[in-house]
């Protein structure tokens, strides 16, 4: 009977040059892999290229995530790689940026490693969500993440309105992102539509020379000089303050 492998969940860096935030016993595991499903094979190459392997990167098997096959990620890629951890290899999964399975569309392959019986092994890494809350001063205890909210200014205006009611009303930080190009227009809704004694972090370049996480009342924020922040990959909190 053959021996299953096992399903590594490897983390990467958020900013592309932060190589250091990846413990050396991860490195070890990615060292000892030749099976990989990422989310973008030229940036995983890129990543495990820089860990300085003791292989060349062209002899490594690595799988792309199709994410616009369907809307389920339920792609021919997952599943042969499924197949072949099932077959005695190991094999490591690698998001785009952080922590695979968190934001991000390799959940739906661990959760087939499980439906599988196959063992599932996380590592820890650089997760801008919660490097962004634990630098924020709001409350770690409840905290609900959003991901993308709606893009219009109408509609953008109700969502952190809603935001703002549910964290009043449950005690918990409200975490969002927005596409680096649109981070001005959030801003400026949310200091139109919040109240003023509701708490406002702004996470912008999480682990990068140029990191800036600030937490302040949407009254003072308003007083204040915004940063710079186009095109820059940005982590929005807010926590309603009773």
């Amino acid at each position: 009977m053959t021996t299953k492998g096992k399903l590594y969940l490897i983390p990467c860096p958020i900013e592309e040059n932060a190589i250091h935030t990846i413990p050396d016993y991860v490195v070890k595991i990615i060292h000892s892999l030749d099976l990989f499903l990422v989310e973008k094979a030229k940036t995983a190459r890129h990543f495990i290229k820089r860990t300085n392997p003791p292989f060349a990167i062209n002899t490594l098997e690595i799988l792309e995530l199709n994410k616009h096959q369907n809307d389920q990620f339920e792609t021919d890629e997952v599943g042969e790689f499924i197949t072949l951890i099932e077959g005695g290899r190991n094999g490591g999964l690698i998001s785009e940026a952080g922590c695979p399975g968190v934001a991000d569309p390799g959940a739906k392959a661990v959760l087939k490693a499980h439906e599988a019986g196959i063992e599932v092994v996380p590592f820890v890494g650089p997760s801008s969500i919660l490097l962004a809350l634990m630098a924020s001063g709001m409350n770690g205890q409840q905290f609900t993440f959003h991901g993308y909210l709606s893009p219009k200014a109408p509609e953008l205006a109700k969502d952190l309105k809603r935001l703002e009611s549910q964290s009043g009303k449950f005690n918990q930080t409200q975490l969002f992102i927005e596409a680096p190009y649109r981070n001005r227009n959030v801003i400026e809704q949310a200091l139109n539509s919040l109240n003023d004694n509701t708490l406002l972090c702004i996470a912008v370049d999480v682990t990068a020379p140029t990191e800036f996480i600030q937490t302040k009342k949407v009254g003072e924020w308003k007083k204040s000089v915004i940063p710079d922040l186009h095109k820059r990959p940005a982590l929005f909190l807010l926590y309603s303050v009773k």
